[in-house]
């Protein structure tokens, strides 16, 4: 898993039992930020790669899937 998005979920357990500092809740909130941008561009990704499988554009749809494995840090 994405250290930021660990980040974000030990924060969140954190929250459930002690109030957060002023910096861990600005800390949280950009990872917030930087996990909803991430799931973005995942989505358009996915939507991209669609339309190039409806259109049989093979090696469109290969480039799109890479981009999707990088972002998914695999």
């Amino acid at each position: 898993m994405d250290i930021v998005a660990n980040r974000f979920i030990e924060l969140s357990i954190a929250e459930k039992y002690r109030r957060l500092t002023k910096a861990e809740r600005y800390e949280k909130n950009e990872c917030l930020k930087y996990l909803e941008n991430q799931q973005w561009k995942l989505a358009k990704l996915k939507n991209l790669s669609l339309m190039a499988h409806m259109s049989n554009d093979h090696d469109w749809q290969h480039e799109i899937c890479d981009e999707i494995e990088k972002i998914k840090g695999r």
